[in-house]
């Protein structure tokens, strides 16, 4: 019975890793090669349906999604980081049967126009937002477009406390002291900053992402809490609720939690402001000149959400006339490029839009990616639910028969899987 055991736990194994070790080997028999006059690696050469990725992806699983629908994969290896439209629809050329694109792309009717005459039938961002996407240009031309949602989460969430903390606390500043070689010994005045607990944190936007950073800033440092969002979040504030009678029970002060009628309530009373909103019309410049003095004069505004939220160049005035103030910033008005100045301020906190930089995440935004365009492409309905991870971590024999998120489903009259 032992053996027998054994046995059974070593074919397991074999079983668990087979996966594995088989999207291993397609990207060992990977070959580069010029395809309309631009470089690409090809893996799993003889498959019937042509698919475009515009940039190389992390992880493995992407790939066996799209080798296991009999899909040839083309990995664009120009060496411009930001493809332009031109390099683009010359990548297309006259066959593509679906694009991974990226968030840095123009992705308007042009490139859709061009990957319809090409016979293209899926587009997926690789990135859960779309503000590069002109959906209703892709919808006239019958074309899904696909997003990878349910996987930034707690990484982005991640990413806007470490920027607090980097921020409140002169992290990056104390960095290059060091590396200077200016620290001559203790002083009590050196890198004085702000101690975040029992303080106030304030977001604008409660949604996925916003409530875990209000979660994490909350329960780690006992923070109160304030937010602006048209739609109250209960979930959160029964939660934070909750965390306030455990502290109660333990003989400690309770944290609060209360959403406010306007955004400028939370820029006059927090210490910390985090932004977590969409970007539209009504939150360009969401924070400006006027904004920005409401604001302590030691306070910290954190963006790892859309660049045009902040104006930035009202940020760096800001930054400069009060030292006191401090930033930390994902994204910037003009990506890749900062407004003149404030790369100068050493009272800001910057970072190349890493956000969602998590292995498991970037992994995962490409399985999402690579899944919205195998199912479309395999004639499969749309899954088009909150939980996605069935895609990301079940076995591959035993993932949905779905394209998990096609956010033109229902304009295009597309089968959901409920429907199915």
């Amino acid at each position: 019975m032992a053996l027998a055991r054994a046995l059974l736990a070593a074919v397991s194994s074999v079983a668990r890793h087979s996966e594995s070790k088989i999207s291993i080997a397609q990207r060992g028999f990977a070959s580069s090669t010029i395809v309309n006059g631009v470089p690409v690696e090809v893996h799993n050469d003889s498959g019937s349906k042509r698919v475009v990725v515009t940039k190389s992806l992390p992880g493995d699983r992407w790939l066996q999604y799209l080798v296991n629908a009999d899909c040839r994969v083309e990995v664009c290896k120009h060496p411009d980081i930001i493809l332009s439209n031109a390099t683009i629809k010359q990548l297309l050329g006259t066959k593509c049967d679906g694009v991974i694109g990226q968030l840095t792309e123009d992705w308007g009717a042009e490139l859709f126009e061009a990957l319809r005459q090409a016979g293209g039938k899926a587009y997926s961002n690789y990135a859960v937002g779309y503000n590069n996407v002109k959906v209703e240009e892709a919808t006239k031309r019958g074309i899904p477009v696909g997003n990878t949602p349910g996987v930034l989460t707690e990484t982005t969430a991640e990413l806007a406390a470490a920027l607090t903390l980097a921020a409140a606390r002169r992290v990056v500043e104390a960095d290059v002291f060091m590396r200077a070689g200016h620290y001559k010994g203790w002083l009590p005045t050196l890198f004085v900053g702000q101690l975040l607990q029992n303080k106030t944190v304030g977001i604008i936007g409660a949604g996925r992402i916003g409530a875990a950073y209000a979660r994490m800033m909350v329960e780690g440092h006992k923070m109160n809490l304030v937010y602006y969002d048209p739609y109250p979040n209960k979930q959160l504030e029964e939660y934070i609720r909750l965390y306030g009678e455990l502290l109660r029970h333990r003989g400690e002060p309770p944290v609060a939690v209360r959403r406010v009628e306007t955004m400028e309530e939370v820029l006059q009373e927090a210490d910390v402001v985090s932004l977590h909103c969409n970007l539209d019309a009504s939150t360009r410049h969401l924070i400006n000149s006027k904004r920005l003095a409401m604001m302590k004069k030691d306070a910290v505004l954190v963006n790892a959400a859309r660049g045009p939220c902040i104006d930035e160049a009202a940020l760096v005035a800001h930054l400069k006339a009060n030292p006191d103030f401090r930033c930390g910033l994902d994204v910037f008005e003009d990506e890749p490029a900062m407004k003149p100045g404030l790369a100068d301020c050493p009272n800001a906190v910057i970072v190349p839009h890493i956000a969602s930089a998590s292995m498991w995440t970037r992994s995962g935004m490409a399985t999402l990616a690579a899944a919205n365009v195998a199912g479309v492409l395999s004639g499969y309905p749309v899954w088009n639910k909150v939980d996605i991870l069935p895609f990301v971590e079940k076995p591959m024999s035993s993932v949905p028969q779905a394209a998990p998120s096609i956010v033109n489903a229902k304009e295009l009259g597309l089968k959901l899987v409920a429907d199915a």
